[in-house]
């Protein structure tokens, strides 16, 4: 051999290598691909805004600390108008463009649609929605945010018949998935105990006057009220009470004391008592700072659907992390079973653990509406997972 020819075979090998380590670098600096497919206009524009904000927040704060596994994130966001066909469309749309993760829809009746489309193209879907239905299909790649029914509804139903004594109730739900979902969820979790629902009243979702359902509830007699609809009608729904002089305990989930319902309902919300999954005012201090990033951003104070979406990126960021690489179908099988500490992932804002169904378990908070502002009454644990 000449020297001419090992001289070439040598230029030849170094620039492979060089080529090699310039393909390894832009491949680092691809960006993880996530669509945030929310609510942004429509019945659901106050849950899907807060939505996004969230996981916008998270995804500022991670890239700012050097991204996952040096992948920067980014987010592509897309408004279903609170429409679930529109919904299914948009997440099809996001498989065209091979994101990693789909955040969203946070409706229920939205992400039962969409969530096939993900599931088809095995890609990690997580949501803030709350229907018992969204994690009973075996879906292995949708992940909650939020608690299911079948996990909130029973600690709802003790507060019922153990502390405020209620022997019979009204319920006002909205006619949805997620009303329906929680209705049911509740009635089954009342069953043993000597409660009885004595005006089980259906509403339509985007109602927008609850002067008969309110009546209908009143001419009940009933010694206490559930209400179970979603953000904007739930302040109608309050309001209502007041101007009618309901003068009773009113009870409800997640959605009757959001902060933007307190807002809308205003005097009307005092006294309002819920089981919540998340609330910006608990005695945490991993919320309370995300409670302070979130208003300096963006200049008012989330409600638990900014927390929704915000602890769900730092979710997603747990489990690559876990699988060492950006696998998908990998990661969405770490995802099963996975139990994440604020300790090595402040993030997630409170320890969590997903079972095989994707749904998630911590603890939670019953609060009342005080002054206009939630103020936390009680910590409520982790459900149990013993057999």
């Amino acid at each position: 051999m000449t020297i001419t020819t090992k001289h070439n075979i040598l230029t030849f090998a170094i620039s492979a290598l060089a080529t090699a380590s310039m393909s390894m670098t832009a491949y680092a600096a691809d960006p993880i691909k996530l669509a945030n497919i929310v609510e942004l206009t429509g019945a659901g524009a106050t849950a899907g805004t807060n939505f996004k904000n969230g996981v916008e927040l998270a995804i500022k704060e991670i890239n700012a600390s050097g991204g996952v596994l040096g992948h920067k994130i980014e987010a592509t966001t897309m408004d279903t108008q609170s429409n679930p066909g529109i919904a299914k469309g948009l997440t099809q749309k996001a498989i065209d463009q091979e994101v990693f993760a789909v955040f969203g829809p946070v409706f229920s009746g939205s992400i039962v649609v969409s969530m096939a489309e993900t599931r088809r193209a095995e890609i990690p879907n997580f949501t803030g929605g709350e229907a018992a239905n969204i994690t009973t299909q075996g879906n292995p790649y949708i992940f909650r945010t939020s608690f299911t029914q079948s996990n909130a509804m029973p600690k709802v139903a003790g507060y019922i018949t153990r502390v405020a004594h209620i022997k019979s109730l009204a319920m006002i739900y909205g006619n949805n998935d997620f009303g329906k979902g929680g209705h049911d969820a509740l009635l089954k979790a009342l069953d043993p105990s000597k409660t009885k629902v004595i005006a089980d009243i259906s509403t339509d979702p985007g109602q927008v006057d609850f002067s008969a359902a309110v009546l209908k509830a009143k001419q009940s007699n009933a010694d206490g009220i559930f209400v179970y609809v979603n953000e904007e009608e739930s302040a109608r729904v309050l309001r209502e009470l007041k101007k009618q002089g309901w003068n009773k305990p009113v009870i409800g989930e997640t959605t009757l004391i959001g902060q933007k319902v307190i807002d809308l309902a205003g005097d009307a919300a005092n006294g309002a008592v819920a089981h919540v999954g998340l609330t910006v005012d608990a005695p945490n201090p991993a919320i309370r700072a995300f409670r302070a990033k979130f208003e300096k951003e963006y200049k008012y104070i989330s409600d638990h659907n900014g927390m929704k979406g915000y602890s769900g990126v730092y979710v997603l960021k747990a489990a690559i992390e876990k699988v060492g690489k950006l696998d998908r179908k990998a990661v969405a099988a770490a995802l099963h079973g996975l139990k994440i500490s604020t300790a090595t992932q402040p993030g997630v804002l409170m320890d969590v653990e997903f079972d095989e169904k994707g749904d998630l378990n911590r603890e939670s908070f019953l609060v009342e509406v005080k002054n206009g502002k939630q103020e936390v009454v009680l910590v409520m644990p982790m459900v149990s997972t013993k057999k």
